[in-house]
């Protein structure tokens, strides 16, 4: 039979709009959850076929048994919540009810869980810095970009530089650096701006560029704590290190040929120092010698005068007391003087005295050469004559003496007679 013949109840195969379901009652929802309950924790159904009533009681008891146990567990399991690790070097910081209660050390602590109680780990001892002024590539210290609203600043001389600052702090107090102020990193930024600012306006471009860097550096450590100290912010700065300190960028080729002009000066200067510090001791010593020469020939004429003078003096008494034979002494030494220097050889040929030929031997030799020069064969004179010193009879030696004269002439006239 089809189901839409005559008789067959008009049920719909696909639709089952001949069903007359109604929705669960809400008690046999609660009474099977109950059953349930009771066998997962140990109670059954009466196979006994006891009443109704002995039954509910037992399964009533014992879902309040599994739900004793569940609560009990459940505690036991937020208990365990409040089982934290502090490790070296942090700090744990309790609050109750957002209060502050106690600082834990490193190791194994419990609190009080959810909701009653909280703990922030706080690492104290690790090295923190912020940047100022500039921005660094992540994982290193270079800078990467210049701030110009955190780097530029003026200086005492009305000058405009470019400062990059970085700060170097660690967490000396957890409690505060919690509680004592909103943000304290920023707070540190900020202090650390005005404090930077305020240093490089007690001093010149040229200080702040050149060899004022590490003064600056301890003098904006200093003021960093002193703003910060009054705040309680539990932050302690460590360092401070001057990144980098240039004019801006618009005028720094400018700057840079300043420098060079004034690298060229110095260098100049340098130069011309060390010439003068060359020339100087040499013009010095120059004029020493010839102040000490010309004391020396100062010395020299003044004995020299004052020997002629005394001289004469002697003379003069010797002249006063025989003057003709003074004056035949005084001719006698001074053609003495002048023919001494001279080879001339005064021979006394009167009265035909029979005058030895005088040959100085002696001034032959010392006038021969002691190597002859080679003589060419192809000049026309192949011979050449040697060179001989012509005899004169007018020539004596140096040491020529007069007694040794007179007594040659009066051998020649003893010979004679």
């Amino acid at each position: 039979m089809s189901w839409n013949e005559p008789g067959g109840d008009d049920k719909d195969p696909w639709s089952g709009r001949g069903d007359d379901k109604k929705p669960p009652d809400l008690d046999e929802v609660i009474r099977s959850l109950q059953e349930k309950l009771a066998k997962l924790f140990g109670g059954g159904s009466n196979s006994d076929g006891g009443d109704d009533n002995s039954s509910g009681n037992f399964s009533s008891d014992n879902s309040m048994k599994g739900l004793g146990i569940l609560a009990g567990v459940g505690v036991v399991l937020w208990g365990l919540t409040g089982i934290y690790v502090v490790d070296e070097g942090n700090n744990g910081v309790e609050t109750r009810f957002g209060k502050f209660t106690v600082i834990t050390q490193s190791g194994l602590h419990w609190h009080l869980p959810t909701p009653f109680e909280r703990v922030d780990i706080v690492n104290v001892k690790q090295q923190r810095s912020i940047e100022v002024g500039y921005r660094s590539v992540a994982g290193t210290e270079q800078a990467a970009s210049s701030i110009p609203k955190e780097a530029l600043m003026l200086t005492e001389d009305e000058n405009i530089v470019d400062v990059s600052l970085n700060v170097r702090y660690q967490i000396d107090n957890a409690q505060e650096f919690l509680f004592n102020v909103a943000n304290p990193i920023a707070t540190l930024k900020q202090v650390t701006e005005s404090a930077q600012r305020g240093v490089v306006g007690k001093h010149t471009m040229d200080y702040v560029l050149t060899e004022g860097r590490s003064i600056i550096e301890e003098d904006v450590k200093t003021e960093i704590q002193k703003i910060m100290k009054p705040y309680h912010s539990g932050i302690l700065v460590t360092g401070v290190n001057l990144q980098d300190a240039q004019p801006p960028e618009k005028v720094q080729n400018a700057f840079v040929d300043a420098i060079k002009a004034r690298e060229d000066k110095e260098r100049l200067i340098n130069e011309a120092q060390a010439y003068a510090n060359d020339v100087v001791p040499k013009a010095r010593g120059a004029a020493a010698r010839k102040i000490q020469e010309a004391e020396g020939y100062k010395e020299q004429v003044i004995a020299q005068a004052e020997g002629e003078v005394s001289r004469f003096s002697q003379l003069l008494t010797e002249y006063k007391k025989a003057p003709d034979v003074t004056r035949k002494r005084l001719y006698i030494d001074a053609m003495e003087s002048v023919l001494s220097e001279t080879n001339t050889v005064m021979v006394n040929v009167k009265d035909g005295a029979n005058n030895m030929l005088y040959l100085p031997l002696d001034k032959i030799m010392q006038q021969q050469p002691s190597v002859q020069p080679p003589i060419s064969t192809n000049s026309p004179q192949s011979v050449a004559e040697p060179l001989l010193p012509k005899p004169s009879v007018v020539e004596k030696p140096a040491s020529f003496d007069r007694s040794t004269a007179r007594g040659r002439d009066s051998r020649g006239r003893s010979d004679a007679e």
